[in-house]
C-alpha cells in the first residue's frame, strides 16, 4: 500500500490504492484497509468524522461533470492527504465536504459553458463566472467561499497532474469587485433569539421539563412495550414468515384477551377505537402480545362483541396513564393518545434542548455528545451540592479534529433536564440527544448517534409551533410573536449568542425575573475546563463592551455627563467630550453593531458602569483587583473589588448615586431593629452606613433626593443587604 500522501509529496500522480483518509485520525475501531481508495468513485470520509451528530460525508465524484473527475479527485486528495500551499491552512473534513459542493458549481457551469478543461480557462470566462454568481440567490461570504473553490485549483496546482488552472483568479482585478470576502472568523454573525421569543420559549421549556415530563415519561413507559411488540410483529409479517397460531395458543389468546378485557370492565373504559369507528384491534393485539388475526376467531370476535356492547368504543386509542400536570389550574392534556407519544417525546427533549444549551452556553456539537452519566455533583463536607459539572467532547478552537474533554458547570435547572433525557431514552442508548423512538431515523434495537443539527431545527421549530397550536386551543397569552411579521426560524447556533447578549445585557422583563443572569454568568466562566479557547468569555465580554459603548452614546446625546460626581468626574467628562467628537466625525449616528464594535476598539474612552459607582480607568490610580483582558495585556477594573472612598478613578452618575442612596435606606430600615441582630453583624452594617454618608457627603449629594421611604419588612431581608452593602466596599 501506498504511504499515506507520499505521491503528493514527491509530486507524482496519485496510484489508485492510496487512501484518500491516511493522514486523517480515525474514529476508534476503524481500520485504514477498510476506508475509501482514490479509485473509488465515491470517497467516505465518515471514518475520520469524530463529530457524531454530523450527516455522513461523502465526495461523490460521479456527480461531476467527466471531464473533470481526474483533476477534482487530485484536488481532493490534495486537500485530504496532501500538505497545504505556503499560507493556507489544512481544512476540516466539513470544511472539505462544502468545498465539494463549491467545486461542483463551478464545474457543472464550465461544462455548460463549453469548457473542455481547466487548462482553456481564461480570465473572461473567470469573469463570467464572477458575475454569474452575483446573479445568484448567495450572501456575500458565499459567493466569497464559490471563488475561493475555484482559486484552489490555482493554490494546489502542484498536486494537479491531469489537468490545471492556467491563472491565479484573484490577480483579476474585478474577481473581488463585490467585496464579498469570506467572513473573518473572529466575528460572530449568529442572530439572537429576539427577547419576546427567547422569553415565551424558556418559560414553556423550563414548564416541559419541570411539570409535563413527569405524565410523558408515565406515557412512553406504559407505550413502549407495546411499540416494541407492535415493531416485532410487523417485521416478521415484512420478513413473510406467517403468525405462528396452534390451538394451544389459542387457548392461552381467549385468556389473555378475557383478561384484558376484565381490565377495561373494572375501570369502566370504553375499548380503544379508531379512526373509522370501530374497535382498534391492533392495540387489542398488541396488549396481549398477539396478531390481530387472533381475533378472527367466533369465541375472540364474540367477546369483543359483548364488550362493545357493554363499554362502548373510544373516540380513539388512549394511554391508561393519568394526566397530573396543569397550565393555570387545568390539565394540559385531557388523556394522552397512543399515537401522541412519539410526538410528546420529541417535544420533551427539543424542551430539554432548550434548557441545556441555553443555560450551559454549550456548543450544538457538545449537547450532542452528552453520554449517559454526563452530569456529575461535587459537595462540601455537609454534603450539600456546591457545583454541578457537565462532561461532555469540545471540538471548537482546540485544535483537533477529536476534540477534547471538557467540563462547564450548569444549574440544577440543566441537572434535571439531563436527568429527564436519561429516563427518556431507552437504557442501551449512550447519546442523550439520539433520535427517539418513533421518530425519523429511529432504527429499532440501535444504539444510535447523536441527532443531526438540522433534524435539531426541525425539531426546535416544531416545538414552538406546538407552543403557539396549544395556546391558540387552550386560550392561553404566552405564545411565541411573530418578528417583523414573520415567524422566527430557530437554530442551535443561536443559544449560546443569545446568553451571551442576556448576559451582558441583563433586560428587564420576563427572562430576567425568570434566571439570574449573574449567576449564570459565573457559572459559564468557571466552566470549560482545560478549554479556554471555547470563546464563552470572549463573546460575553464582546456584548458588554457594546452595551457599554450604548449607553456611552446615550449620555453624551443627553449631555449626562455633565451631572457626573466624584474624585474622577472631570476626568470622564473629558474623556466623554473627546470621545463625542471622535464619533460625531464620522457623520452620522451609530446603529450598527459592527461600526460601533470598530469604535470602540479603537476609541474606547475606558469608563466603566457599575451599579453603585462608575469607573473612569487609569491603571496607575485603581485600587482594585485588576483583571486581565482577553488579550492578555491591558488590565481591566474590577468593580466588585472597587474601594470608592479611596480610589480617584470613581466617577458617581445621577444612577449610581440613587443606587448609594437606596442602600442607605436599606441600611436604615435594618438597623431601625438593630437589638436583633447579633453584635458583630450590627457593627459591620453601621461602619457600611458610615462609609455610605461619607461617600455620599464627599459627592455633595444629599440621600433624601432618592431615598425610596418604603420600609423592608422581615428579619429575612438582612443577608440580602448585608450582600448588597458588601458591593460598595
Amino acid at each position: 500500500m501506498t504511504s499515506p500522501a507520499a505521491a503528493t509529496r514527491r509530486g507524482g500522480p496519485v496510484p489508485p490504492d492510496a487512501s484518500v483518509l491516511a493522514t486523517r485520525p480515525l474514529r476508534p475501531g476503524t481500520d485504514l484497509d477498510d476506508t475509501s481508495r482514490f479509485a473509488d468513485d465515491v470517497w467516505d470520509l465518515d471514518a475520520a468524522n469524530h463529530q457524531v451528530h454530523t450527516r455522513r460525508w461523502i465526495l461523490n465524484f460521479p456527480t461531476l461533470p467527466a471531464a473533470f473527475r481526474p483533476v477534482a479527485k487530485e484536488l481532493f486528495y490534495a486537500l485530504l492527504a496532501g500538505e497545504p500551499p505556503p499560507g493556507e491552512t489544512r481544512s476540516s473534513l466539513g470544511s472539505i465536504r462544502g468545498r465539494f459542493t463549491q467545486v461542483k458549481k463551478f464545474l457543472w457551469w464550465a461544462d455548460r459553458r463549453g469548457i473542455a478543461a481547466l487548462t482553456n480557462v481564461t480570465a473572461d470566462d473567470l469573469l463570467a463566472y464572477h458575475h454569474w454568481l452575483q446573479a445568484q440567490d448567495l450572501g456575500p461570504s458565499q459567493r466569497g467561499a464559490h471563488r475561493g473553490a475555484v482559486r484552489a485549483f490555482w493554490l494546489y496546482r502542484h498536486a494537479l497532474h491531469s489537468d490545471a488552472l492556467p491563472l491565479d483568479p484573484s490577480r483579476i482585478e474585478e474577481w473581488t469587485s463585490d467585496n464579498s470576502k469570506p467572513a473573518r472568523r473572529s466575528e460572530n454573525r449568529t442572530d439572537r433569539i429576539p427577547e419576546q421569543v427567547i422569553s415565551p420559549l424558556l418559560v414553556w421549556a423550563l414548564r416541559w421539563v419541570s411539570d409535563f415530563a413527569p405524565d410523558v415519561l408515565a406515557a412512553r413507559a406504559e407505550w413502549w412495550p407495546l411499540y416494541v411488540e407492535g415493531r416485532r410483529r410487523s417485521a416478521r409479517g415484512r420478513r413473510g414468515q406467517p403468525p405462528i397460531i396452534d390451538r394451544a395458543k389459542r387457548a392461552e389468546t381467549r385468556q389473555r384477551l378475557r383478561e384484558l378485557l376484565a381490565d377495561y370492565r373494572a375501570a369502566g373504559r370504553p375499548l380503544p377505537g379508531n379512526a373509522d369507528g370501530q374497535v382498534n384491534e391492533h392495540h387489542l393485539a398488541r396488549q396481549i402480545g398477539r396478531y390481530r388475526s387472533a381475533f378472527r376467531y367466533p369465541t375472540t370476535s364474540a367477546m369483543i362483541s359483548e364488550a362493545v356492547a357493554e363499554l362502548g368504543i373510544a373516540d380513539d386509542t388512549y394511554l391508561i396513564t393519568p394526566v397530573r400536570a396543569q397550565v393555570h389550574g387545568r390539565p394540559w392534556l385531557a388523556r394522552i393518545r397512543f399515537a401522541d407519544v412519539p410526538t410528546l417525546t420529541r417535544m420533551l427533549a427539543a424542551a430539554c434542548y432548550v434548557v441545556i444549551a441555553y443555560l450551559s452556553g454549550m456548543r450544538d456539537s457538545e449537547v450532542k455528545h452528552m453520554r449517559r452519566g454526563c452530569l456529575t455533583r461535587n459537595r462540601d463536607r455537609d454534603g450539600a451540592v456546591v457545583r454541578r459539572v457537565v462532561t461532555s467532547q469540545a471540538f471548537k478552537g482546540e485544535g483537533t479534529p477529536t476534540g477534547v474533554r471538557a467540563t462547564w458547570v450548569v444549574s440544577e435547572t440543566v441537572e434535571h433536564a439531563v436527568a429527564v433525557l436519561e429516563q427518556l431514552q431507552p437504557s442501551e442508548v449512550d447519546y442523550l440527544f439520539a433520535a427517539l423512538p418513533g421518530s425519523a431515523g429511529y432504527r429499532y434495537g440501535d444504539a444510535g448517534d447523536p441527532q443531526t443539527t438540522t433534524a435539531t431545527n426541525r425539531v426546535l421549530n416544531a416545538f414552538a409551533d406546538w407552543i403557539n397550536t396549544y395556546c391558540g386551543t387552550h386560550d392561553l397569552p404566552d405564545t411565541i410573536p411573530l418578528v417583523r411579521k414573520q415567524r422566527w426560524l430557530l437554530s442551535t447556533s443561536q443559544f449560546r449568542r443569545t446568553l451571551a447578549w442576556f448576559i451582558a445585557r441583563r433586560p428587564g422583563g420576563s427572562i430576567a425575573g425568570a434566571i439570574q443572569y449573574r449567576h449564570h454568568s459565573i457559572q459559564m466562566f468557571e466552566g470549560y475546563a482545560g478549554t479556554s479557547d471555547s470563546g464563552f468569555r470572549a463573546e460575553v465580554e464582546a456584548e458588554q463592551t457594546l452595551e457599554r459603548g450604548e449607553r456611552l452614546l446615550a449620555m453624551i446625546d443627553g449631555h449626562e455627563h455633565h451631572d457626573l460626581r466624584g474624585p474622577a468626574a472631570e476626568e470622564a467628562q473629558a474623556r466623554l467630550a473627546e470621545f463625542g467628537r471622535k464619533v460625531a466625525y464620522a457623520g452620522s449616528v451609530v446603529t450598527d453593531p459592527k461600526r460601533l464594535a470598530k469604535i470602540m476598539k479603537r476609541d474606547d474612552p475606558k469608563i466603566y458602569f457599575g451599579q453603585f459607582v462608575t469607573c473612569v480607568h487609569n491603571p496607575a490610580k485603581a485600587l482594585c483587583r485588576r483583571k486581565l483582558a482577553l488579550d492578555g495585556r491591558t488590565a481591566l477594573p474590577d468593580l466588585g473589588d472597587c474601594q470608592p472612598l479611596r480610589c480617584r478613578n470613581v466617577a458617581l452618575t445621577p444612577d449610581n448615586l440613587a443606587a448609594l442612596s437606596g442602600q442607605l435606606s436599606t441600611l436604615d430600615s435594618i438597623l431601625a431593629s438593630s437589638e436583633l441582630l447579633a453584635p458583630y453583624v450590627a457593627h459591620r452594617l453601621e461602619q457600611q452606613r458610615a462609609d455610605l454618608t461619607a461617600l455620599l457627603a464627599a459627592a455633595g449629594h444629599d440621600p433624601q433626593q432618592h431615598l425610596d421611604q418604603r420600609r423592608i419588612p422581615g428579619q429575612h431581608k438582612v443577608v440580602d443587604a448585608v450582600r448588597g452593602s458588601e458591593e460598595v466596599r
